[in-house]
């Protein structure tokens, strides 16, 4: 059809003005379900544009599920545009813990801390590594949560979040231009950390237990990297590494001179299966990275980073470099709760939240999902390949469910193979509805009738 967008110039890339544009016209009618758009290239000599603009636009539209591609064939017009959060949108991207456990106590602690006689020190930066009482309450957080019994106040340091972390830790570990080793399938904001410090990926490949000790040792030997990051409750699939890998991890890593990066931000979520960290099994070999947000609240920005003594001043620098030191008023919230066991009560309620959810997931979704060997999950791994996570991810964004973007976790080269699914930021009635709709959206996609032109 004769399609023409109307470009602005407003600012925006041209190619977020063409898909805004099939959003206006979706919505106003001007485009009917299932009309044909003009190919790339007669757009683009329309426009005066490059190919590559237009390709990037409908590959855009085509995220926020207003158009299908169809192979040999064309992009058509997929449906309405999908609702926004004012609009009654369920979004399962977001992989927060559930936050109604932490707003039931927040003003309360809030008023105890005017009864903290450290408090007017936090007016000042704080020294090397976080305040005492941080450290220390970090300490008592990760031994009590996380299986980490030889975590040591004196060791840690306290960061504006695990992701401050994992940039520290790449930083002291790194250079620019080095590979970093990565699962073939990854967190998205190591991702960015590490683009950021200017480290290529080289991804290794997993199984049921996540990262392999043979692909770890192949990525070792082929990018000469010096660090891997490395997740043993893995973010997207929620897949849990043994006692038994966890050596064998440990044991490449020995051989090859590697130091691990472990993020276990999500340990208390998997400690009742009593598995130690690697930073447990291994201390000089691990830089280990943990903190509160997918605990307790994203909003507390209190990360920690414990790392072998030979790397802790370069640490400490780097740390001095980014923000003048650790944090001091998100973290001193952190300890209160800590201290009092506040944070322990919020984490249960936390796991209760997650576990009922985790088991209406598993009633929805029976089949599809990748089983768990953990009773609570903040996020669930639906496998499907390519074509099949963008489809599924569209449909259900057109229907008013978001779920993670499936090319975020991985690294370029690496296909897609599944959608990341996250149960904690929505209350259980939300999520109900979205894992419906998510189960229809698997369902295979009608063809398009030859005869819509």
């Amino acid at each position: 059809m004769e399609w023409r967008p109307e470009l602005t110039g407003d600012g925006q890339p041209a190619y977020a003005q063409i898909a805004d544009a099939l959003a206006a016209d979706i919505a106003r009618g001007a485009l009917a379900l299932g009309a044909r758009l003009p190919t790339h290239r007669a757009l683009a000599t329309d426009l005066g544009l490059a190919i590559g603009t237009v390709t990037r636009g409908y590959a855009e539209a085509e995220r926020r599920g207003l158009i299908e591609a169809v192979v040999g064939r064309g992009s058509f017009v997929a449906g309405a545009p999908a609702p926004t959060e004012g609009e009654g949108l369920i979004d399962l991207s977001r992989n927060i813990a559930p936050l109604g456990p932490a707003a039931l106590r927040l003003r309360r602690t809030i008023a105890s801390l005017a009864r903290r006689t450290d408090l007017a020190q936090r007016l000042d930066y704080a020294p090397d590594g976080g305040f005492e009482a941080d450290r220390r309450a970090a300490q008592t957080w990760l031994r009590r949560t996380s299986n980490f019994a030889g975590a040591d106040a004196a060791r840690l340091i306290v960061t504006a979040g695990a992701q401050q972390a994992i940039s520290v830790a790449l930083a002291t570990l790194c250079r620019p231009g080095e590979a970093l080793i990565v699962e073939a399938a990854t967190f998205h904001g190591a991702r960015l950390a590490a683009a950021h410090g200017g480290l290529s990926l080289a991804p290794a490949q997993m199984d049921g237990e996540g990262l392999t000790p043979e692909a770890l040792d192949r990525a070792a030997a082929e990018s000469g990297a010096r660090a891997a990051y490395v997740q043993p409750f893995q973010n997207p699939t929620a897949r849990v590494m043994g006692l038994a890998r966890r050596r064998e991890i440990l044991a490449v890593a020995r051989r090859r001179g590697l130091v691990l990066i472990e993020d276990d931000l999500y340990g208390p979520h998997v400690a009742e299966l009593g598995l130690p960290p690697l930073v447990e099994l291994d201390p000089e070999r691990v830089a280990y990275v943990s903190g509160v947000s997918k605990s307790l609240s994203p909003g507390f920005r209190t990360g920690y980073l414990s790392l072998p003594d030979r790397f802790r001043g370069a640490a400490l620098e780097i740390l001095r470099a980014q923000a003048f030191g650790s944090p001091t008023f998100g973290a001193v919230l952190a300890a209160e709760w800590i201290e009092s066991g506040e944070a322990f009560e919020v984490l249960d309620a936390v796991r209760r939240d997650l576990m009922r959810g985790t088991q209406l997931a598993r009633a929805a979704l029976d089949g599809l999902i990748e089983p768990l060997s953990h009773r609570a999950s903040p996020h669930l791994w639906l496998p499907a390949g390519e074509l099949e996570a963008e489809r599924i991810a569209g449909q259900a964004l057109r229907a008013g469910v978001r779920v993670t973007s499936p090319r975020a976790p991985f690294p370029d080269g690496v296909p897609t193979s599944g959608l990341r699914i996250c149960i904690g930021a929505v209350d259980p009635d939300a999520l109900a509805r979205g894992l419906a709709i998510l189960r229809d959206a698997t369902r295979p996609a009608r063809t398009l009738a030859e005869s819509v032109v």
